[in-house]
């Protein structure tokens, strides 16, 4: 199963150039690092994101993650996903653009 992390670019480019990273400053102070799953990421982006551009997609495989992801209810009882050690490019599935058209995030039609 694949889960999503969004980023704007500067974290983005952290991740590529250190090869791992604790995540965005919400991430940090929260102990974890957030996830969403397919049907949870565009109200994540409209919740969080709302009018960011520059943003990018980040698919991770839930598998290899082992014990360090955990579902945990989080907004509206919902169980999401959170990450409880660091996240390094070798997690990464795939990463694509989050284009925003018209104020709203263009999600891939393809997610799973």
């Amino acid at each position: 199963m694949l889960i999503y992390k969004i980023f704007r670019s500067d974290e983005w480019d952290h991740l590529q150039a250190e090869g791992e990273t604790l995540g965005a400053p919400i991430d940090l102070s929260d102990g974890y690092i957030h996830f969403s799953t397919a049907t949870q990421a565009a109200e994540t982006a409209a919740k969080h994101f709302a009018g960011a551009e520059g943003l990018w997609l980040i698919a991770v495989e839930t598998k290899p993650l082992g014990d360090d992801l955990r579902w945990e209810v989080s907004r509206g009882g919902a169980e999401f996903p959170h990450l409880y050690r660091s996240m390094t490019m070798q997690d990464v599935a795939w990463a694509t653009p989050l284009p925003l058209v018209d104020g709203v995030h263009q999600f891939p039609e393809d997610m799973a």
